[in-house]
This record gives structure tokens, C-alpha cells and sequence, in this order.
């Protein structure tokens, strides 16, 4: 499954970065980071992308935003915070259903060990 193979680089350029850079960084540099990686790697990557609101059959551009959508496939959320929260997952399976997305990964650079930081997402999978 073409998922799989892409959420593993991703995982595999997390260990990559959270052991040369630790913890403790704004998000905004693990994503410029993870983004020149899985662009080496030789991934479609969409970076910062609207995530339309429809409601009523009109739809509603309020800013929110997916981190990266990796060859239209897989979506990453990343965050630099003491702890993921309810709403982080909330907000990373809401972004799946409304861009129609079947994975997506939820990576928090701000742990001690990155494997504890990384969740993976399905949304009917």
C-alpha cells in the first residue's frame, strides 16, 4: 500500500531530525526541515494547504490549514507542543475527512523520544 511506504519515509526523516535537532524547536523549523527531506527523498509535497469548510453547499475559506499532503495521499500534521491533546487528534481527523484523505500522521518534535510524538490517523482505512 502506497501509504505505508510514504508514511514510513516520514517516520523515518522524523527519527532523522529529532536526533540531529532534539526537542524544544518551533514547529516552523521541523516543517522546513521535514519539507527539504522528503523533497531530497523525491515526494509531491503540498505544503500549508487550505482545508475548504462546506456547509449548505457553500464553501467557507477560514484559514485552516494542512501542514504538508504528501503525493496527494497522505496528510502530516506537525506540532512543537509539551503534549498532544484531544484536539490535535480532533483537528488532524477532521482535515482527513474534509480533503478525503485515508491517513495521516500527527508528529510532536517536542518529546523526548520522537517514537512517542509520532500517531498515526485513519479515516476509514
Amino acid at each position: 500500500m502506497r501509504e505505508n511506504e510514504i508514511a514510513k519515509d516520514v517516520v523515518n526523516a522524523c527519527y532523522e531530525i529529532h536526533r540531529e535537532l532534539g526537542s524544544g524547536l518551533f514547529e516552523s523549523v521541523y516543517e522546513e526541515v521535514l519539507w527539504d527531506i522528503l523533497l531530497e527523498i523525491g515526494y509531491s509535497i503540498k505544503r500549508q494547504v487550505p482545508v475548504p469548510i462546506v456547509f449548505r453547499g457553500k464553501e467557507y475559506g477560514l484559514g485552516f490549514r494542512a501542514d504538508f499532503i504528501i503525493e496527494d495521499t497522505i496528510l502530516v500534521e506537525l506540532k512543537s507542543v509539551e503534549k498532544l491533546t484531544a484536539v490535535h487528534f480532533k483537528q488532524a481527523m477532521t482535515y482527513l475527512k474534509l480533503l478525503d484523505l485515508r491517513l495521516g500522521l500527527l508528529i510532536n518534535f517536542n518529546v523526548g523520544n520522537i517514537g512517542e510524538g509520532i500517531k498515526r490517523i485513519a479515516n476509514n482505512l
